[in-house]
C-alpha cells in the first residue's frame, strides 16, 4: 500500500474510533466512495491496535487499577475499585466476543459490510444516541458501575459489530440511558474498548499474520503508529469538549451521513 493510502486509513480510524460515528463504517466506506483498494483486515487490525495504545495511555490510571484488580479477582475478592472495574470489563466483553465469533465464523460479518446497512445504522443509532443523551438522567459515575450495568452495557456493545453502529456511540448510548454523566459514560465506553479491541485483534491478527509478508507487516506498523497519534488527539479533544458540549454535533453528522448513504444506495 502507498504511504498516502496508509495515512488516510490510519487517520480515519484514529479520529473515528472514539467519536460516536463508527470507525468500522468509515473504513468500509473508504474504498466504496473513493475507488481505493480495500485496505484488508490486517491493516484494519493494525489501526485498531494503534487506537488501543492511545486509550491505554489516556486512561492509564484506570487501566493500571484494573490490571492490579485482576490479581485481586484471581484471589476471589472484589473489594477494591480496580477489582470491580476489572470484573465489569470482563463481563461486558463476553457478549461481544460471542456475537463476534458467531458473525465471523458464519460469514455474516462480510455480508453486513454494505452501504445500505451502514446508512441505516448511522441514521437509526444516531437518533437513539440523541434521545438517550437528551433525556437520560445524570446521577451515576464509574464508582456505581456494577455487575448489572456491565451486563447491560455488554449487550449494548454487542450491537457495535453491525457496521455503522459505532462501538463508542452505542456504549455511550447505553451508559447515558443507565444514568451516567456524559463524561463518565464516555470514560466507561473507552475502557470497554480495551478488552474488545484486544479480543478482535487476537482473533483476526492470528489469522492474517500467517499469510502476511514483510512488506505487509511494515505497512501495518506504519498504520498503527499513525492511528495511535490521531486517536490520542481525537480522544483528548472529545473528553475536553464533553465538559461543555453534548453529543448533538455527532448525532447531526450521523444523520446527514446516513441519509446521504441511503440515497446513494437506493439510487444505485
Amino acid at each position: 500500500m502507498s504511504l498516502f493510502h496508509l495515512f488516510i486509513v490510519a487517520i480515519i480510524q484514529g479520529l473515528t474510533e472514539f467519536l460516536p460515528i463508527s470507525s468500522s463504517g468509515h473504513l468500509i466506506l473508504l474504498p466504496e466512495l473513493t475507488g481505493l483498494d480495500d485496505q484488508g483486515q490486517l491493516i484494519d487490525v493494525a489501526v485498531h491496535v494503534g487506537t488501543l495504545f492511545a486509550v491505554v495511555l489516556y486512561f492509564w490510571s484506570d487501566v493500571r487499577g484494573g490490571v492490579i484488580g485482576l490479581g485481586t479477582l484471581a484471589r476471589g475478592k472484589v473489594d477494591t475499585p480496580g477489582a470491580k472495574l476489572a470484573l465489569g470489563l470482563i463481563i461486558a466483553t463476553i457478549p461481544t466476543v460471542l456475537f463476534g465469533a458467531f458473525l465471523h465464523f458464519t460469514g455474516l460479518s462480510d455480508a453486513l459490510r454494505s452501504m445500505t446497512v451502514i446508512g441505516w445504522t448511522m441514521l437509526g443509532f444516531g437518533i437513539v444516541l440523541y434521545i438517550a443523551d437528551q433525556w437520560g438522567p445524570t446521577r451515576k459515575d464509574i464508582g456505581d458501575w456494577g455487575v448489572k450495568d456491565a451486563v447491560i452495557l455488554g449487550l449494548w456493545q454487542m450491537l457495535a459489530l453491525i457496521p455503522g453502529t459505532s462501538r463508542s456511540g452505542i456504549t455511550i448510548t447505553g451508559a447515558r440511558q443507565l444514568g451516567y454523566t456524559r463524561e463518565e459514560g464516555a470514560r466507561i465506553a473507552m475502557l470497554m474498548s480495551i478488552p474488545t479491541i484486544l479480543a478482535s485483534g487476537l482473533l483476526l491478527g492470528a489469522e492474517m499474520a500467517v499469510e502476511a509478508n514483510t512488506g505487509v507487516m511494515r505497512d501495518a506498523a506504519i498504520a498503527a503508529g499513525l492511528a495511535f497519534a490521531s486517536a490520542l488527539l481525537a480522544l483528548t479533544l472529545m473528553m475536553r469538549l464533553l465538559r461543555s458540549v453534548s453529543f448533538t454535533p455527532y448525532v447531526i453528522y450521523r444523520i446527514i451521513l446516513g441519509v446521504v448513504l441511503l440515497v446513494i444506495a437506493y439510487s444505485a
